[in-house]
C-alpha cells in the first residue's frame, strides 16, 4: 500500500518579481536619462541645442563638436593637470591608508581605538574649505598642485583606513608571524605580506578617490583657483564662464563625455573589484 506524500504548495508573491523591476525602473529614470541627455546633445548643432532635450538630433554633428571642444576646450592641458593631481593622491592615501590600516588592525589599546576614530571621523565631518585655504596659505601651498594633493589625500585617507582595517582584521596573523620568523623586518613584511593581500580593497579604494576626485571643482576652485594649473572640471567652469560656451550645450556636454571617458574606462576595466573590496573591508 502506497501513501502518497503531500507537499505543501509554494506560492510566490508578485511582490518577489516588482520590486527588482521597480528598482531597475528607478535606476534607468535617474541615471539612464541624464546619461542620454549628456550624450545626444553633445552630436546636435548648435541651433538644436539650445534648449536640451531627449530628442535625437535631425543632423548629428559629432566630429564637429568634438573636434572644436578639443581646439578650444583645453582638454589636454586640463587632463594633464587633473592627472598630476589625481594620481599622487591616490598613491598616498592608498600608503598611508595601509600602513595606518595595519596598525590599528593588529595593534590594541584604548589609545590606539582613540586613534582609530579620529583616523575615520573623516567619514562623517565634512572638511571645512575656510580653514583648508587658510591654512594652505600659511604654509605657502595655496594655489600649488601640492596643496591640492595635499587636500585629496586628506579628505579621501579615513575612507581607506577604513576598509582596510577591517580587511585586514580578517587576515590570519600567522602569516605574519612566519615572514618575522624567516627574518623579515616590519618593511618587509608590509610590503610582501600586506599589501599583495590587500589588492581588492586596494582597488575600491582606487577608484573611490578617483573618482571624486576626478569630478571635484568646490575644493579646486578654492585651493588651485584656476589659471594654467586648473583640472578638468575646473577648466571647464573657467571656459564656460568665459562666454566661450555661451549658449553652446552641444559643446558643453561633448567636453562632459570626454572629461568622464577616463573614470568610465577605469570602472568598467575594475568593477568587478569594487564590490569584492567593499564586503571585504566589511568584515571584522
Amino acid at each position: 500500500m502506497t501513501t502518497a506524500l503531500a507537499f505543501p504548495s509554494v506560492r510566490r508573491s508578485p511582490l518577489r518579481w516588482a520590486r527588482p523591476v521597480a528598482v531597475l525602473l528607478i535606476a534607468a529614470v535617474t541615471i539612464g536619462i541624464p546619461l542620454w541627455l549628456v550624450a545626444v546633445t553633445s552630436v546636435k548643432p548648435q541651433a538644436e541645442a539650445i534648449k536640451p532635450n531627449l530628442s535625437l538630433p535631425h543632423h548629428a554633428q559629432a566630429a564637429d563638436n568634438y573636434r572644436q571642444t578639443l581646439d578650444q576646450g583645453k582638454i589636454v592641458q586640463g587632463l594633464v593637470n587633473s592627472l598630476l593631481v589625481v594620481v599622487p593622491s591616490v598613491v598616498l592615501v592608498l600608503l598611508l591608508g595601509a600602513g595606518a590600516a595595519w596598525v590599528f588592525a593588529r595593534r590594541k589599546g584604548r589609545l590606539v581605538n582613540a586613534l582609530y576614530a579620529l583616523s575615520i571621523s573623516g567619514l562623517l565631518l565634512p572638511p571645512a574649505v575656510i580653514t583648508i585655504v587658510m591654512e594652505l596659505r600659511q604654509l605657502g601651498l595655496a594655489g600649488t598642485r601640492p596643496g591640492m594633493i595635499a587636500v585629496y589625500t586628506g579628505m579621501y585617507l579615513s575612507t581607506s583606513i577604513f576598509f582596510m582595517t577591517g580587511f585586514i582584521r580578517s587576515l590570519p596573523e600567522e602569516l605574519e608571524e612566519a615572514a618575522r620568523m624567516d627574518g623579515a623586518g616590519p618593511a618587509r613584511v608590509f610590503f610582501r605580506i600586506i599589501l599583495p593581500l590587500l589588492r581588492p580593497v586596494i582597488a575600491t579604494a582606487t577608484i573611490m578617490v578617483m573618482l571624486f576626485a576626478w569630478s571635484d571643482i568646490f575644493y579646486a576652485f578654492f585651493v588651485l583657483g584656476g589659471g594654467d594649473k586648473a583640472t578638468l572640471p575646473l577648466n571647464l567652469y573657467q571656459v564656460a564662464n568665459a562666454q566661450l560656451y555661451l549658449n553652446n550645450w552641444h559643446l558643453i556636454f561633448a567636453y562632459v563625455v570626454l572629461m568622464s571617458l577616463p573614470m568610465v574606462i577605469v570602472f568598467v576595466v575594475a568593477q568587478r573589484r569594487i564590490v569584492s573590496g567593499i564586503t571585504s573591508g566589511a568584515v571584522k
